[in-house]
């Protein structure tokens, strides 16, 4: 990989008023925004993955590397994505950048404000980026980016209100209304797996008890099976033999591939993750009312295991059922790319309006050099 370190690259100074002017106006922009190959960037605790984007979605080239120790400092981070960027600038004509992080984002969407699996603490990343690189920036949550993904060319094509739930380690989510991402008052909308469901439930990290995520997310299904398999319960002899009795060594890819060889426990398991999913889901379409709800994230390879389940739980809970429209529950078709996909197609309606200002100042210094030109032509004469 290439790290293009004798490189000078300029510090844009139109990307805060460009990114300014794309938070009011993204509804249906992506119409009108240039058809640029853009990159997109997905960082999570584990993994950073970029790639080249066209305007129809398509992936050009995508790179994937491990996330660099959280121990270390924001900046070893950063050199990551700055030497994958200027990699992929080397073979192709890339014209903005686009970051879905795992973490909070002002509503600027310039500052990470906090990030649970990264050393992100009020951390100005598209600033850092932006200095470093020859495009404008684009910094959003990671839910937002696969939630715009999934709407532009994935499952919620054609919807006018769409909520994404992404299942992982814990749960996050993003909110759709006509064509325009939600992303509230101070950048921190759609954190839905910290909604209590629970009273008094189990212990969260984020210092609550009885969140969402405790009971239906990659961490909750882990959890249940290793309890029951340090118990030594019947039900679990299964999957303490696909693991020689290391219970260390259980893992939510391991549960579903088991359920789906018919492991009586892992069916279950998933099962009830399923029933909780539906459950919250049923108080998300009671405050918001979409017509779609779109299910993303690692656990949701699970298929039908985990959505007929999720789809039963939410007609039962809710609230008005039987009188009125039900939305609709679908599994993202994106893949673990959704996010990416989407921060490169954000980055595309930034690359817009960057190109119109940098055609404003262009103009404006024609318009003084023929000025100069009249001056010296008369002065001469």
């Amino acid at each position: 990989m290439s790290t293009s370190g004798d490189r000078v690259y300029r510090r844009s100074t139109t990307g805060t008023s460009a990114l300014r002017a794309v938070s009011t106006r993204e509804r249906r922009s992506h119409l009108s925004a240039p058809r640029v190959p853009t990159v997109g960037i997905d960082i999570g605790g584990t993994k950073v993955m970029a790639g080249v984007v066209d305007a129809d979605g398509q992936i050009l080239e995508r790179v994937r590397t491990e996330t660099p120790d959280k121990s270390k400092s924001p900046k070893v981070v950063e050199d990551t994505i700055a030497e994958i960027v200027l990699d992929l600038s080397d073979r192709h004509d890339v014209h903005a950048v686009g970051i879905g992080a795992a973490g909070w984002v002002d509503a600027d969407r310039s500052r990470v404000l906090f990030a649970p699996h990264l050393a992100w603490r009020d951390e100005p990343l598209k600033d850092a980026l932006t200095s470093r690189l020859a495009v404008p920036v684009m910094v959003d949550n990671d839910a937002n980016t696969a939630a715009w993904g999934e709407w532009r060319f994935g499952a919620g094509r054609g919807e006018d209100h769409l909520v994404m739930i992404t299942l992982g380690t814990g749960i996050g989510g993003a909110i759709l209304e006509d064509g325009r991402v939600k992303r509230g008052r101070y950048g921190v909308a759609g954190e839905f797996g910290h909604m209590q469901v629970v009273p008094a439930g189990h212990r969260c990290p984020c210092g609550n008890r009885g969140c969402w995520e405790q009971y239906s997310s990659g961490n909750a299904l882990v959890r249940e099976a290793r309890e029951l398999a340090a118990a030594e319960s019947p039900v679990a002899y299964g999957i303490l033999d696909a693991v020689d009795g290391r219970i260390e060594e259980i893992t939510g890819p391991l549960i579903t591939d088991l359920a789906r060889s018919g492991d009586a426990m892992c069916v279950e398991l998933l099962q009830e993750i399923g029933n909780w999913l539906g459950i919250g889901i049923a108080n998300l379409a009671a405050a918001l009312d979409p017509s779609c709800f779109v299910i993303g994230g690692g656990v949701s390879a699970a298929d039908d295991l985990l959505i007929t389940p999720a789809r039963d739980a939410f007609r039962r809970h809710l609230t008005g059922r039987g009188y009125r429209p039900e939305a609709r529950l679908t599994k993202a078709q994106l893949g673990p790319e959704a996010g990416m996909v989407g921060a490169a197609d954000l980055a595309r309606l930034v690359a817009r309006r960057f190109r119109r200002a940098n055609r404003r100042r262009l103009e404006r210094y024609e318009r003084y050099e023929r000025a100069a030109d009249n001056i010296r032509r008369a002065v001469g004469q």
